[in-house]
């Protein structure tokens, strides 16, 4: 099947994860990403443990499919050599800190008189101006400087540690994703491209929508007291008698009514706005009486919004994922090969499933003789 963005050409300069993720998704819609690495060393992720053949198996789950030019970026013979494939580009994606393009040669105001339609994207933990942008950070930094890692923690105690990384995928791929996107329809309907500035941490605050309702209103969010963090019998974690736990999360009346009455809840601890705890610690008590395959049987069938927590190789095994085509496409990498990243596009915009190769580090020099 044609794919969206079969014919579309994507230089990435990006390393580590929010880059190569965004382009990434690109390329499982069909572009044609080209990975600009140094020579020798290439993307540090490639270093990384655990090992798949050649390389780290988080750089082959994250470069599926793309091609790689080993380039010194220094080297003004290379720059040279880069400019046929920079002119016949759709978009560049890159994430130095900013002024570092500029330095190489490699700005968007270059770039634009080079090629006026490119989009270029820049991904940045602060943004390519203001008084942070030149500051380093990571994941945790991003967190903690946008409020939304105090908003993970109890009433004592420090912030618990996010399991998934919000700030790099979900403040810097999938945003770079979106605006990509919409300034290729823009370019195709102007003729003209822009330079993108995304800044992860611009991007966390509409996940803290709820808490910045809370303070429009005149209110301090309660790290672990408000009703999606932790202050509600309706949405929280109980630990099972057998050491396994319940996520449980009947929010609605209806799925509330539910619940109740399958774990048998007293009737005077059913009302839980008097009193959240007492009805939170009444809901401990009976979950920690039965066993997680005690209350899998009860609540299978009915709708009430609870789950038991899976392990990751539980989830990979369930039937519903597996059915729905998520792992079945590969990735190769030194004569190995494992299940493909499943990228965010829905069924319809995937391509078959096949087995693609992470690139060796260099292999499309030859792409610049013929650009």
């Amino acid at each position: 099947m044609t794919r969206p963005l079969d014919g579309v050409r994507v230089v990435d300069f990006s390393t580590l994860l929010p880059g190569p993720l965004a382009t990434l998704i690109l390329a499982e819609a069909g572009a044609e990403v080209v990975k600009v690495e140094r020579p020798g060393r290439g993307d540090e992720l490639r270093d990384y443990a655990p090992r798949l053949g050649s390389a780290s198996v988080g750089f082959a789950l994250l470069n599926r499919g793309k091609r790689s030019l080993a380039l010194d970026l220094k080297d003004p013979a290379a720059l040279a050599r880069l400019q046929p494939l920079l002119a016949g580009a759709q978009v560049l994606v890159e994430q130095f800190r900013p002024g570092v393009m500029d330095r190489l040669g490699l700005g968007y105001a270059l770039l634009r008189e080079l090629n006026p339609r490119i989009v270029y994207c820049s991904i940045s933990g602060y943004g390519q101006s203001g008084p942070k942008a030149g500051v380093a950070g990571h994941e945790l930094n991003y967190l903690a400087d946008t409020g939304l890692l105090a908003l993970g923690g109890g009433p004592a105690g420090p912030p618990a540690l996010p399991p998934g990384l919000i700030a790099d995928i979900g403040g810097g791929a999938l945003p770079a994703v979106i605006n990509i996107l919409l300034a290729l329809r823009a370019a195709a309907a102007t003729g003209q491209g822009c330079h993108l500035d995304v800044a992860m941490t611009d991007h966390l605050f509409a996940w803290q929508w709820w808490a910045l309702g809370l303070l429009a209103t005149g209110r301090a969010p309660r790290p672990g007291g408000e009703l999606l963090s932790g202050g509600s019998p309706r949405y929280q974690v109980y630990r099972t008698a057998d050491g396994r736990f319940l996520a449980v999360a009947p929010l609605e009346q209806r799925f509330w009514d539910v619940f109740c009455d399958r774990i048998e809840l007293p009737a005077e601890r059913r009302d839980d706005a008097p009193d959240p705890e007492a009805t939170r610690n009444a809901v401990a008590r009976i979950i920690a009486s039965g066993t997680a395959a005690h209350w899998q049987e009860r609540f299978a069938g009915q709708d009430c919004c609870c789950t038991l927590v899976a392990s990751l190789e539980e989830a990979l095994a369930d039937q519903h994922f597996r059915g729905r085509g998520l792992f079945d496409a590969d990735v190769e990498q030194g004569g190995e090969r494992i299940s493909a990243l499943p990228p965010p596009l829905a069924p319809a915009l995937r391509g078959a499933p096949d087995v693609r190769a992470a690139p060796q580090l260099g292999e499309a020099n030859a792409l610049l003789d013929g650009a």
